[in-house]
């Protein structure tokens, strides 16, 4: 203003002081204009990377949960393939994942003008290695979904599978198949996406934070997977395969570790569907995040107590006693989570009870059909991706609301089913889009990995070996025993075949390579003839800590004495 007084006494003019507030005004509101609007850019950056951390531990979750679901011979091994999901996920993602998700949209999930038409793509074709790419925080958030989704699989095939298998399937689900379907729901070239105007049906696919691209993708490879490697050892079929006419249930080692799990799961679900908004530069949008954060909440607590109630229910009728089962809760509470993802910031706070309540049910039903089809599943991991994945998509086409709706997509032509009735026109496009975009996921993923994993199998591959399933998969792959050894209650229960010809051992553990039998102190190792070899003297490599576990059962492998007191195992 001083500037300008001295301008107006040289002058001596009312205009020209006039004209340089005017000038000198704008100038400023232009600056300031530009100042909130990188303030409210890094406000988003901010937000989503801050949803990204709380969403990567759900990383530590599923590693806890998975750990203490199995048996002790195998935590370390468990553990380890949770680890290297992050890892070659990591990678896979950077090299080619986010490419074939969103390459090409300069990181536009949710475009200015949804009614401006974009082309339709199968898959991405740029931005491999992230170049010409610099949306750094939106990178972290996908990646984050696709470790998500990766890890899904880990629980269902523990105790059982190879390493380089499930190194190999991760990469290939983090780096092709979940991309493919991300960029079919999510990205503004897919064929289901919802926010352009060349729309499926003039609705498109809606799946907030993923119910069908992240945990319906999970829980199906899972499937596939677990059909195809077959069940863990005496957990449907007795010694000499006869199969069982109850199953066995294989108790896992810390109920801890899972309730741990869980929380850290259920913490982490936070990020998952708040972030899924990306911005919050606005109140409005905030708030749909704090909906997000309510629904997840209330749907996790119906979850747990539906399922709960259920399985004491089911106890009751079975024994006539109640029982409170521990793992029932804890699935139903990822149920809860799992069905809430893909309608969380388009529903009513109370429409997440009905579908949290309605997910513990699923699970229930879908983990006992699951045991009558005999299909092992260590973590249950099926029941609460595959089954509750479905529903929380259908359950977007049934409740999705016309404000929630107009809140966080900015329309209101297409909603829930219920809505529709409402409106006394009964539509049900949303519905029919999300079941179109259901049956595409379902074909995709099984004409990817159903021949990907039967390949594997074939190769030989995917199933570890019986003798090492025995044994633990500690001691196949990480050089001893989880807690220093091999406890008595690890260690299958049944006995060796006594005869003229067969010799009841003991398993000590492992050292040098070579696993240890007890009583004869003959360690025996594999030969390249595909035979298990005992030698009786090789004393001296037994492990003096060890612990003498209870008789082990050579399942399917035939002893035979020969000479030189050396015995073979088929």
């Amino acid at each position: 203003m001083e500037r300008c007084q001295l301008i107006a006494n040289a002058l001596d003019g009312e205009s020209e002081v006039l004209q340089c507030v005017v000038t000198t005004t704008s100038a400023k509101a232009e600056a300031l204009d530009a100042r909130i609007d990188n303030l409210a850019a890094s406000l988003d950056i901010v937000f989503l990377l801050f949803a990204s951390i709380v969403m990567f531990t759900m990383q530590a979750g599923f590693a806890m949960f998975c750990a203490g679901s199995v048996r002790r011979k195998n935590v370390h091994n468990t553990l380890l393939k949770n680890f290297l999901d992050a890892c070659g996920c990591a990678v896979a993602f950077f090299v080619c994942g986010y490419a074939f998700a969103y390459g090409g949209t300069n990181g536009v999930i949710f475009p200015e003008d949804m009614n401006v038409p974009h082309p339709t793509t199968f898959i991405g074709t740029e931005n491999f290695l992230l170049i010409d790419f610099d949306n750094y925080a939106l990178w972290m958030y996908q990646f984050a979904f696709a470790a998500t989704c990766t890890t899904i699989v880990a629980g269902t095939l523990a105790e059982r599978s190879q390493m380089v298998a499930y190194f190999l399937y991760s990469t290939l689900l983090s780096g092709f198949v979940f991309p493919v379907n991300a960029h079919a729901v999510w990205s503004v070239g897919g064929f289901l996406n919802a926010n352009k105007s060349n729309r499926l049906f003039g609705s498109g696919m809606i799946d907030f934070a993923g119910s069908g691209v992240v945990h319906f993708t999970g829980g199906l490879t899972a499937l596939i997977a677990s059909k195809i490697l077959g069940p863990r050892k005496d957990r449907f079929n007795e010694d000499l395969g006869n199969p069982l006419h109850v199953p066995n249930p294989i108790q896992g080692c810390s109920v801890s570790l899972q309730v741990l799990g869980t929380l850290l799961l259920w913490f982490g679900w936070y990020g998952f569907n708040a972030g899924g908004l990306h911005f919050v530069f606005t109140e409005e949008y905030a708030n749909v995040a704090a909906l997000a954060m309510v629904t997840t909440t209330l749907s996790a607590a119906c979850g747990t107590i539906s399922s709960l109630a259920l399985s004491a229910y089911y106890s009751y009728r079975q024994s006539g006693e109640i029982k409170f089962e521990v793992s029932y809760a804890l699935n139903g509470c990822l149920s809860g989570l799992v069905a809430i993802t893909g309608s969380c910031a388009f529903i009513e706070p109370w429409v997440s009870l009905i579908i949290g309540m309605v997910a513990g049910v699923i699970y229930n039903l879908a983990s006992r059909f699951m045991v009558h089809c005999r299909i092992d599943d260590a973590v249950d991991a099926i029941p609460v991706h595959l089954f509750n994945g479905i529903w929380g998509v259908i359950a977007v086409g049934l409740f999705a609301s016309p404000n929630r709706m107009e809140t966080a997509f900015g329309r209101m032509d297409h909603v829930g089913w219920f809505y529709s009735w409402g409106r006394g026109s009964s539509d049900a496009t949303l519905l029919a889009a999300n079941t179109v975009g259901l049956l595409l996921i379902f074909c995709f993923v099984v004409v990817v990995m159903y021949p990907f994993f039967s390949i594997l199998m074939y190769l030989g591959w995917l199933r570890s070996d019986p003798l090492e399933e025995i044994l633990g998969l500690d001691c196949r792959y990480h050089r001893g025993k989880t807690h220093r050894e091999i406890d008595h209650e690890d260690a299958d229960e049944s006995l060796v075949e006594s005869s003229d010809n067969l010799q009841e051992v003991n398993l000590i553990g492992k050292t040098n390579g070579r696993f240890l039998l007890g009583k004869s102190n003959a360690p025996f190792k594999r030969n390249r003839h595909e035979r298990w070899d005992i030698s009786s003297n090789a004393a001296d490599e037994i492990d003096a800590h060890s612990h003498v576990a209870s008789n082990i059962s050579l399942l399917d492998l035939e002893l035979s004495t020969t000479d030189c007191n050396r015995t073979s195992f088929r």
